[in-house]
């Protein structure tokens, strides 16, 4: 029995329940591409925006689960006009990605994770495992909400009407 409980609290210990609150440096410093094919890191895309709020939505034009949550980001973006919604897709086609942004009338910021759903610094630092997945970014690049898997998850709106 002793032996059994030794065992649940080092793996109790071991698991990071820690929800980071800035991106790491390596997060930062991941390339993404933009529309017309430039390379942009993830922290200049941040700073664009600083002084607002972002809602970013991690998604790829093939994720049914995705798609099925756009009429929610639709209504979040009719509710907060104000905030800014970053698309990061993790589709590795291109064309796939701007073929589902057209198709689905998908209105936001767009930008591209080249590697993917399961490389990089990004995806690797919010440990992504599932997409749909929904972070929340303040004013001022910290971040309110870590890990949303709907659109319609009732922290997002938490995250976007709590003051800094």
């Amino acid at each position: 029995m002793k032996k059994i409980l030794l065992i649940l609290v080092v793996i109790i210990s071991s698991c990071n329940l820690e929800k980071p609150t800035e991106f790491s440096n390596l997060a930062l410093e991941e390339v993404v591409f933009d529309l017309n094919g430039s390379q942009k890191t993830f922290k200049s895309v941040l700073n664009q925006y600083k002084g607002k709020k972002i809602v970013i939505d991690v998604w790829a034009s093939w994720c049914s689960d995705c798609l099925k949550g756009l009429p929610s980001v639709k209504n979040l973006q009719k509710e907060y006009p104000d905030v800014v919604f970053l698309f990061l897709s993790v589709d590795k086609s291109q064309t796939a990605w701007k073929n589902g942004i057209k198709r689905f009338q998908i209105n936001g910021e767009h930008y591209n994770l080249p590697k993917g759903m399961n490389n990089g610094d990004f995806v690797d630092f919010i440990d992504l495992s599932w997409i749909p997945r929904y972070l929340v970014v303040d004013e001022k690049g910290g971040i309110l909400l870590f890990n949303a898997t709907r659109a319609s998850d009732r922290a997002i709106v938490d995250a976007l009407n709590k003051a800094i």
